[in-house]
């Protein structure tokens, strides 16, 4: 094995997933093939990999830059529709999130819901229909530290959607989001078959960041000169 080689084998499948809650984001950088660390200020004993209890931000500062790759979701209800219309308010970290990624000198994702795409940089909307899920979850990406996504091609929706957490009708997708109905169906849906309802209504699918690890791989590939 040649260093290049050895060095991808090891420090190159090392992904950080910064504020992971119960692990949509890290289970598809998992499948990707990156070996995934998890680190979220709340105990999380469903997250399904490695985890670290910590804010996630001063872990990146920390230990950031001893990964390969680093995925953040800061926390989403800043931005939801949902919690502005029950009055609720929540830190916005995308800023300080950003600014910790960029001082680790490695590539990144950072993902976040529509309400929060203006703050984000040029994200990449990803969206269920490009991964042949039965939902319209939007999720907004934003890549940095010389990393970039490519936007996929976003089907048209067809398919009518149930309203915000309510049940699903036949021949609905569902929103999954709230205090809704269905969990099991959305975990078979969302491809999360370990999280409960607090879980699958903030999560990633899975199927999304398997795409961004995937375009991970071929960034680091490029970056160390290994062959495929």
């Amino acid at each position: 094995m040649t260093q290049r080689a050895a060095i991808w084998r090891g420090i190159a499948l090392r992904l950080l997933d910064g504020f992971c809650c119960q692990g949509g984001a890290g289970k598809g950088y998992s499948d990707a093939g990156f070996e995934v660390t998890g680190v979220d200020k709340d105990p999380q004993p469903r997250y399904p990999l490695a985890f670290h209890q910590a804010d996630a931000i001063e872990f990146i500062r920390e230990f950031g830059a001893g990964f390969a790759f680093i995925h953040t979701s800061p926390p989403c209800q800043h931005d939801t529709d949902c919690q502005r219309i029950q009055g609720n308010t929540h830190p916005d970290l995308i800023d300080p999130t950003r600014d910790a990624l960029n001082a680790t000198g490695r590539p990144w994702a950072m993902e976040n819901v529509r309400g929060a795409a203006a703050k984000l940089r040029n994200p990449v909307m990803l969206c269920g229909t490009m991964f042949g899920l039965k939902t319209y979850r939007h999720r907004y990406i934003e890549t940095g530290g010389g990393f970039t996504l490519t936007q996929p091609p976003h089907p048209e929706h067809t398919v009518p959607q149930a309203k915000m957490g309510r049940p699903v009708p036949p021949g609905h997708y569902g929103q999954y989001v709230g205090n809704f109905s269905g969990v099991q169906q959305a975990r078979d849906i969302l491809g999360v078959p370990w999280m409960n309802r607090d879980g699958i209504r903030e999560c990633i699918p899975p199927a999304y960041t398997q795409f961004i690890g995937h375009a991970a791989h071929a960034h680091l590939r490029t970056r160390l000169g290994v062959a495929a």
